[in-house]
Parts: structure tokens; sequence; C-alpha cells
């Protein structure tokens, strides 16, 4: 089955841009519809984006539309996560992940869905 390595995190300050990436190996990754998490000290993980098996269908959650962009490269087993405008708020550890479908779509907002789970990418923005 795939396994998930993310990168890319760091610390920026508010206003600034990061892009995470999620090398995925092991596996076919473009079987995979892919998502991003996050999890802030002291609280639950939230869903932050989704894309379909082949990129062509993606969800946000509320707060980081028109900020964040998931995207990935099925010849490279890579997705991303372009965030800009980053907020304080934001701070967490984020973390990828694959469920394995036969659909090509973008509704796996809930952690449940997903099978496989990268080790999280820490994102500190300051203000």
């Amino acid at each position: 089955q795939v396994q998930l390595v993310e990168s890319g995190g760091g610390l920026v300050q508010a206003g600034d841009s990061l892009r995470l990436s999620c090398a995925a190996s092991r596996g076919t990754f473009s079987l995979y519809a892919m998502g991003w998490f996050r999890q802030a000290p002291g609280k639950e993980r939230e869903f932050v984006a989704t894309v379909s098996r082949s990129g062509s269908s993606t969800y946000y959650a509320e707060f980081v539309k028109g900020r964040f962009t998931i995207s990935r490269d099925n010849a490279k087993n890579t997705v991303y996560l372009q965030m800009d405008s980053l907020k304080p708020e934001d701070t967490a550890v984020y973390s990828c992940a694959a469920h394995l479908t036969m659909s090509d779509t973008s509704s796996y907002t809930s952690s449940g869905w997903y099978d496989k789970w990268g080790q999280g990418t820490q994102v500190t923005v300051s203000s």
C-alpha cells in the first residue's frame, strides 16, 4: 500500500506563502483520492482540502477557500498544498492522507475515509 511523506513546512510570517508536498511511494498513486488535514495544539484534527484521483475535482474547508490550493501530479506521485496569505491561526501540523477508491470525486472530507497517513509537517505562522 501507498506510503506518504510530507515536506515543505516551516516558520513563516503572517501573509507569507508555503507549499507543502506529499510524496507517495508503493502502491498506485492514481487510485487514491488525497486529502490534507491539520491539527493545532489542543485541538482536534480538521479537514483542509481534498483532490480527486485524477486531480480534476477539489474541495476545501471554508476557512482556506481562496487562500489554499490543492493539486497533484500523478506522474510524480505527489500531492501539493499551496498556502498563500497565511495567518497565525493556520499554525498546525499538516498531514496528507490517501483514500483508495474507484470514484474520481473530491467528496472525502472526513478523516475516517482515509487509509494511509503521512507523519505530518509543522507549519508555524508568526504575527
